[in-house]
C-alpha cells in the first residue's frame, strides 16, 4: 500500500514540474512578444517625430526665402528711387598734397655748387637757396581705373615756379603669377633710394652718388615688369625696364625705339620678430647724344662741353630694419647703403662760348671713364615722434682718359678728387602727415672749400597718402 502511495506522489511532482515548465516558456515567449511590439511601435513614433521636425524646418526655410525676397524687393525698391549716380560721382580718386619749406644756412654759395671730378649731372643738385624757401610741393591723384587697371598721376612744383610732371603711369591689377607691369613716366626701381618720393627721404636731400650719378632720381617714359615669386618667408622681387632715356644718364635721341634699359633683383624678409632686411642688385644702361655741361678751358673762358656715348652703371643696395617685436611706434633703428660703380665710353667735345678767346673750338676727341661713390647712413627713433640720424658719403672719380685730341687743362672739373660729405639730423613727426627737420653737413665737394650747410625743414600731407616701406 505504502509504495502505491509512494509513487503516485512521485507521478504527481513529475506532473506538475512538467505543467510548470510548459507555463514558464509561455510567459517567455509573451514578454518576447510584448517587447518586439513595444519596439516596433518606438521606432514607428521616432519616424514620426523626424518627419514633423522636417517639415517643420522646411516651412521655416521658405518663411525665411519669402522674407528675404520681400527685404530685397524692398532694397531695390529703394535704390530705384533714388537718382542714377552721375559719371564724376563714380570715379572717386584718392587725393593728397605735399606741402614742403626750408630755411638755409651755408657758407658757401649754392650757385657756384659742383661735385668735382664728375661730369655735371644738370639736376637739380645743389644746395637748396639761401635763406627761406618753398620746398617742392606734389600734387598727387590716384585711383583703380577697373578691376584690372590703375592709375597714378603725380605733379610736381618746384621753388622757382616751374611745373613738372613727376609720375604719370597706368598699372595692371591681378595679372596673376606673381607679375604685374606699369607703362607711363615713372621712377625706376634700381636700388633703394631711387623710387622713393623726397618727401620720405631719411635727410633733406638724395646722397651725392644719387646727385652725380643719376641726378638726384632717375625717372624715365617706357614700361616696367616686375615678378615676385610666390613665397612666404622670402621676399623675392625681379624687374626689367625698357623706356626712352628722358633723364641723366640718358639724353632723348630722334629714333624708334628704347634707348634706356635697366633690370633689378631684390631679397628680403625677416630675420626675426625684431628685425628685417632686404637687398638688392640693379644695372642701368643708357646711351646718352651731345649731353652737355658747363666748365672752363685752360685759358679760363665758360665753355659747353657735350658727351656722346654709352653709360653703364651698377647698384647694389642694403637695408635692414629693427623695431623690438615689430612694433615701431616708440623705438626703431634703420641702417641703410648703397655702392654705385659706372663705367662711361664715348666722345667728349670741347666749345669756347667765346671763340675769340678761347682755346677749346669744339675739338672732340674719346674719353672713357670708370668712377664709384657709396653712402651708409643710420636713423634712429629713440623716443616716440623724435629720430636722429648720421649719415656718410663718398666718392671716387677714379680713372678718367682722355683721347690725344684733347687736354686735360680744358676739363678742370673732371681733375682727380675724392668727394665726401658727413650729415647730420635731427627731425620730430608729430604724426605720420606732418614733420619737422633740423640738419647740419659738412660738404667737402668742391675740391678747394669746404661748405657747412644748415637746413630746418617741414613736410606737411593733406589727404589720403600712401605709406613709404621696403
Amino acid at each position: 500500500m505504502k509504495r502505491k502511495l509512494i509513487a503516485s506522489g512521485i507521478l504527481m511532482m513529475l506532473g506538475t514540474s512538467a505543467y510548470a515548465g510548459d507555463d514558464l516558456a509561455e510567459i517567455r515567449q509573451e514578454i518576447q512578444q510584448m517587447k518586439a511590439s513595444y519596439e516596433a511601435r518606438i521606432q514607428q513614433l521616432e519616424a514620426r517625430l523626424a518627419q514633423t521636425e522636417a517639415a517643420a524646418k522646411q516651412a521655416d526655410k521658405k518663411a525665411e526665402q519669402a522674407d528675404s525676397k520681400a527685404e530685397q524687393a524692398s532694397q531695390v525698391a529703394a535704390v530705384a528711387a533714388q537718382p542714377a549716380p552721375s559719371k564724376e560721382s563714380a570715379f572717386n580718386p584718392a587725393v593728397s598734397l605735399i606741402l614742403a619749406g626750408t630755411m638755409n644756412h651755408s657758407s658757401l654759395s649754392p650757385s657756384t655748387y659742383a661735385i668735382g671730378g664728375f661730369i655735371p649731372s644738370g639736376g637739380e643738385v645743389a644746395p637748396n637757396a639761401r635763406g627761406f624757401s618753398l620746398g617742392e610741393s606734389e600734387l598727387a591723384i590716384s585711383a583703380n581705373i577697373d578691376p584690372d587697371y590703375r592709375g597714378n598721376f603725380v605733379l610736381a612744383m618746384a621753388p622757382d615756379n616751374t611745373v613738372g610732371i613727376e609720375n604719370a603711369f597706368v598699372q595692371t591689377l591681378g595679372l596673376g603669377h606673381g607679375l604685374s607691369a606699369q607703362a607711363g613716366r615713372f621712377y625706376s626701381s634700381i636700388g633703394y633710394l631711387n623710387n622713393v618720393h623726397s618727401h620720405a627721404w631719411d635727410f633733406t636731400d638724395a646722397p651725392l652718388v644719387y646727385k652725380s650719378f643719376l641726378g638726384n632720381q632717375y625717372a624715365d617714359d617706357g614700361v616696367q615688369v616686375k615678378w615676385l615669386a610666390p613665397t612666404e618667408s622670402l621676399l623675392v622681387e625681379l624687374g626689367a625696364e625698357l623706356g626712352s632715356g628722358r633723364s641723366f644718364p640718358a639724353t632723348t635721341k630722334d629714333k624708334n625705339g628704347s634707348v634706356a634699359g635697366a633690370v633689378f633683383a631684390h631679397v628680403g624678409g625677416d630675420y626675426d620678430d625684431s628685425n628685417s632686411w632686404r637687398a638688392g642688385l640693379s644695372y642701368l644702361g643708357t646711351g646718352a647724344q651731345d649731353r652737355t655741361y658747363a666748365d672752363v678751358d685752360a685759358a679760363g673762358v665758360a665753355t659747353t662741353n657735350a658727351f656722346s656715348g654709352k653709360s653703364k652703371t651698377w647698384i647694389g643696395d642694403f637695408i635692414w630694419k629693427w623695431a623690438p617685436n615689430g612694433n615701431a611706434t616708440v623705438n626703431s633703428l634703420k641702417i641703410q647703403g648703397e655702392y654705385m660703380h659706372r663705367n662711361e665710353d664715348g666722345n667728349l667735345a670741347c666749345l669756347d662760348n667765346s671763340a675769340s678767346t678761347g682755346v677749346c673750338t669744339g675739338v672732340a676727341d674719346t674719353y672713357t671713364s670708370s668712377q664709384s661713390g657709396w653712402y651708409l647712413q643710420s636713423v634712429y627713433q629713440f623716443m616716440p615722434h623724435w629720430r636722429v640720424g648720421l649719415r656718410h658719403d663718398s666718392m671716387s672719380s677714379g680713372s678718367v682718359v682722355l683721347g690725344a685730341g684733347l687736354t686735360a687743362a680744358d676739363f678742370p672739373i673732371l681733375a682727380a678728387y675724392s668727394p665726401s660729405r658727413n650729415t647730420a639730423m635731427v627731425d620730430y613727426s608729430p604724426s605720420e602727415f606732418s614733420r619737422f627737420r633740423v640738419q647740419y653737413a659738412r660738404d667737402a665737394s668742391r675740391p678747394t672749400e669746404t661748405d657747412n650747410q644748415f637746413s630746418l625743414q617741414y613736410i606737411m600731407s593733406l589727404g589720403a597718402h600712401g605709406a613709404h616701406t621696403f
